[in-house]
């Protein structure tokens, strides 16, 4: 007689998940049809943004071909000045009223480096709709900003965490007998915190090496350096105002009306001025050299009356692309140069009345006046 076989029949695996488990990834589901069917009601859907998102990288061909836009179309600010427009350009310039139209500037170029830089590149409409998608992303979004590895931070936090052991086994845990170790190492990590406290404390308020990107490539090379421009053209008010002054789009215009190829840029940096005029929307320039509020500093009193060379403070601009803060402009930085710096005693009439230099200079006493002897270190003349 066969005995029956009493073990039980193994259940299908998903029988073992929980009817919970089930039911909420249906509801997943659910939600995520629910979400996706709303947002193709818009202009674009997120399978839009990132299929023009990876067109623009290379990551996608188009029909023409492979083409890595991005390669020249920076996504985020570089070290040096790079003359192709950005991502965010494009963007700003396909997206505002009656703006550069990139389907027929691609298929129809017009200028020989668009000619040579774009050769076989064509697009049709429904990739310039997944690239519009894309460009709409990165106009709301912003600029892409270029983050430093923080080799700074990683070194503080892995310095205090070996004092941290070292301090730990010294007391409580006694692994390492040769105390000298952690003696040594307490000291470099005290050494290295103590520094990296005193260069963060210095550099408060300063902005020495600051240098924004702009919303126009101006570069202070080709025309202060290359084309001789004096400063005073642009920066016209610091002849007679306590600022230089930022040069309006008039300014601009004097030259580019005429002028309206760039020598590295072409025709795209030059037409901002144009569409800035055409709105009447100002070109928002980014100031580079600010001091405190609580400082007191005169263009006119330092380029007019001090006769003063721009360089002097601001370095050699007529060497610079992008420009830069050269110095820090701190309070001791200013002291040291009125310090050095003579006044023309003799030229200026307003120092006829002090008749107490005068005196020592006929008598030989003193050779000069130094800005610091007529008052230049006097805390109230910058801080009143």
């Amino acid at each position: 007689m066969i005995k029956a076989d009493k073990t039980k029949k193994q259940k299908p695996y998903y029988t073992s998940i929980p009817k919970t488990f089930l039911y909420l990834f249906f509801l997943m589901c659910l939600i995520s049809t629910v979400g996706y069917s709303a947002e193709e009601e818009g202009q674009f859907s997120k399978k839009d943004l990132r299929l023009g998102q990876r067109l623009f990288m290379g990551l996608v061909p188009f029909e023409s071909g492979t083409f890595d836009c991005s390669s020249c179309h920076y996504t985020t600010m570089p070290l040096e000045i790079d003359w192709n427009p950005s991502v965010y350009d494009l963007a700003k310039a396909w997206l505002e009223e009656d703006g550069t139209d990139i389907l027929n500037v691609m298929n129809s170029p017009v200028s020989m480096r668009l000619l040579e830089d774009h050769k076989g590149m064509r697009i049709t409409e429904e990739e310039e709709r997944l690239l519009q998608a894309y460009f709409t992303y990165v106009a709301e979004t912003g600029k892409g900003e270029l983050k430093p590895y923080p080799i700074r931070a990683f070194t503080f936090w892995i310095v205090g965490l070996l004092m941290l052991l070292a301090f730990v086994d010294l007391v409580i845990t006694r692994k390492i007998r040769n105390r000298i170790i952690h003696i040594v190492i307490l000291i470099i990590g005290i050494g290295v915190h103590g520094s990296f406290v005193y260069d963060e404390a210095t550099s408060i308020g300063r902005s020495q090496d600051y240098a924004p990107d702009q919303p126009i490539k101006f570069s202070h090379k080709i025309h202060a350096g290359d084309n001789q421009i004096d400063c005073r053209y642009c920066h016209y008010t610091a002849d007679f105002s306590v600022s230089g002054g930022i040069p309006s789009n008039n300014v601009c215009l004097n030259c580019h009306v005429v002028i309206r190829n760039g020598t590295n840029s072409g025709t795209f940096e030059i037409n901002k001025i144009h569409r800035a005029e055409k709105t009447g929307e100002p070109v928002r320039w980014i100031r580079i050299h600010k001091l405190p509020d609580h400082t007191f500093f005169s263009h006119a009193q330092h380029v007019n009356v001090a006769g003063l060379d721009c360089a002097e403070c601001h370095g050699a601009i007529e060497e610079m692309h992008i420009v830069r803060q050269v110095e820090d402009l701190s309070m001791g930085w200013c002291i040291e140069c009125h310090r050095d710096s003579k006044v023309p005693f003799f030229e200026n009439e307003y120092y006829k009345s002090f008749h107490a230099l005068h005196e020592q200079l006929k008598a030989g006493s003193v050779d000069s006046v130094t800005v610091s002897r007529v008052g230049g270190t006097n805390c109230m003349k910058c801080h009143y």
